[in-house]
């Protein structure tokens, strides 16, 4: 049977979805964040030499990164999730699966981290210097920038109902976890109807549901 190792608040949570979509039996195999760091413990490792989440095991087959997670399944299990490779709808699939690793979440990454940085324990007289650098970084170079893709993806979904068009596909696992953390966050709103209203039609999805169900403590739906 199929295992995945499941990061409580991280991207296995579209793994879960996908699991549930292509309908096909498999094991949960629990982790928690630690408390403190908010980073996944050291057991991932005996899994995975990176000790990140997600992780599939499928018989001899053991697979890390959630974009080549889904692609397996898909390719292995669910071709009804991707598009015929003659037409338009398969170079949008490619494109956003990659997209949503290799272009939208290292903005949101980099927003995070400087967020973290403002929040962590310093030196009182170092406090204002890094709050001004880590603002400066995040007015002139990350929201901009994020702002820039937001546009694009809400522009995009305002002409196509799944990101790959009329078919969900498995770009649409591969981008789930980023929007709904725009969305959760805050950072799409109101300028960004066509993401909000995407993000609420996957995850009204019974298939969403079930994954919610198993999967436990997830902030961002």
């Amino acid at each position: 049977m199929i295992q995945l190792h499941h990061l409580n608040n991280s991207r296995s949570q579209r793994l879960l979805w996908a699991l549930e979509e292509l309908e096909l039996p498999y094991e949960i195999v629990r982790y928690d964040r630690d408390p403190e760091t908010m980073f996944a413990p050291d057991s991932l490792k005996t899994i995975h030499p990176l000790g990140k989440a997600p992780i599939l095991v499928d018989g001899e087959f053991t697979l890390a990164e959630s974009g080549a997670i889904i692609e397996y399944l898909l390719q292995r299990y669910g071709e009804q999730f991707l598009p015929e490779k003659t037409g338009k709808a398969y170079q949008e699939y490619l494109y956003w699966m990659h997209y949503a690793e290799g272009s939208l979440m290292p903005y949101l990454l980099l927003k995070l981290v400087f967020e973290k940085v403002k929040e962590s324990p310093m030196p009182f007289f170092v406090k204002p210097i890094a709050k001004i650098i880590a603002n400066k970084a995040t007015d002139s170079f990350i929201g901009p920038n994020i702002e820039t893709h937001l546009a694009f993806i809400n522009t995009h979904l305002s002409k196509n109902t799944w990101f790959a068009g009329e078919q969900l596909t498995g770009a649409d696992f591969q981008m789930s976890f980023p929007l709904e953390a725009c969305v959760a966050r805050g950072v799409a709103d109101h300028r960004h109807p066509h993401i909000i209203e995407y993000v609420k039609r996957f995850q009204a999805r019974p298939a969403y549901q079930q994954a919610l169900e198993k999967g436990g403590e997830y902030d961002y739906a």
